[in-house]
């Protein structure tokens, strides 16, 4: 049978106009994003750390697009709730969300399955900083240094200490850290790193694995910091006191802060998304706030963090499958 073009140049002519016209409305939010509010949830409450800076982002990100950007308080989870709403809005760039990559995306996923895939439902707009976990004893103990501290706990095997929950960063951290060197402790958790905190200082543990809010009373001087951990560099604030893998110990992946919207926002909305946020994080003012709450810059675009995330999250796996943890 012969081909004949002309009988076929009709539906070629329809073919182009309909992919023009499905794919127009796409190229068209992208030239004009944003034109409304952007909402971002953040993953924790009101006055934590997370909502300091996720509000502090907000604002300087709104002098750049033009539009205000509100942050809405999503709490619940170690961040998982926020991410859980964030993966089921539209990709149209109006809903993002700021969460801890510990929580969300690479362990707890292992332990209670979220209503998402941590891998795939999510465009990572980008990373901004980084959790750095420590191991503190009370400022009036006699021991200095990390090395006085193992030697002491190898003479006294079983002592206690807090962590912000069951296979938390700090319980998981201390664990690494006791099978590298030997030792034994006793771990006691607690519904989060505040009252850990508070069992130290009233004597009750014999130290603490904390993961963010011990930092204030070893800046006041209650607290000595020995070691830290969840970092691949040493603390700009503390860069005295040795990491965990400057001791030849397997560490706790870092724990980041990160802007995520829902899968398959457009490329020309994420560029805009991204280029205002990295903006944002650079000014003065929010370099500043993250000094002030100890808490290290640290930059990841898409691509690091798609690449980092899959690491992280086969890491944990892992990890709490050789602790005998089950789904």
């Amino acid at each position: 049978m012969e081909f004949n073009k002309k009988s076929f140049a009709p539906f070629f002519g329809w073919a182009v106009l309909l992919t023009f016209l499905f794919s127009f409305p796409l190229w068209a939010s992208g030239q004009t994003f944003p034109d409304k509010p952007i909402t971002i949830y953040c993953g924790y409450e009101a006055g934590a750390t997370t909502d300091l800076t996720t509000r502090a982002l907000a604002k300087g990100a709104e002098k750049l697009l033009g539009v205000p950007v509100v942050v809405e308080n999503k709490p619940g989870g170690a961040s998982s709730v926020s991410a859980a709403l964030v993966a089921t809005k539209k990709p149209d760039g109006y809903t993002l969300g700021v969460i801890d990559s510990f929580g969300s995306l690479s362990a707890r996923p292992h332990l209670i399955p979220p209503p998402y895939k941590p891998l795939e439902d999510f465009t990572f707009i980008l990373q901004y900083g980084r959790y750095v976990g420590g191991i503190c004893v009370l400022a009036e103990s006699p021991i200095k240094t990390i090395e006085e501290f193992i030697a002491y706990a190898k003479s006294h095997p079983g002592l206690s200490y807090g962590s912000a929950g069951q296979y938390s960063r700090g319980h998981i951290a201390v664990e690494l850290f006791a099978q590298c060197k030997g030792l034994t402790f006793k771990h006691v958790p607690f519904k989060g790193g505040a009252p850990a905190n508070t069992a130290l200082l009233g004597k009750h543990t014999d130290f603490v694995a904390g993961v963010g809010q011990h930092i204030q009373y070893v800046k006041q001087g209650v607290f000595r910091m020995l070691m830290v951990f969840s970092t691949d560099q040493r603390d700009p604030f503390f860069p005295n006191i040795p990491m965990a893998r400057d001791l030849g110990c397997e560490d706790v992946p870092p724990n980041r802060y990160i802007v995520i919207g829902p899968k398959g926002i457009p490329e020309a909305i994420y560029q805009k998304l991204h280029e205002a946020f990295k903006k944002a994080i650079n000014e003065a003012d929010f370099q500043k706030l993250l000094e002030n709450l100890n808490l290290p810059y640290e930059y990841k675009d898409r691509a690091q963090l798609e690449k980092d995330m899959a690491a992280q999250y086969e890491w944990y796996g892992d990890f709490l499958k050789k602790m005998g943890v089950k789904k």
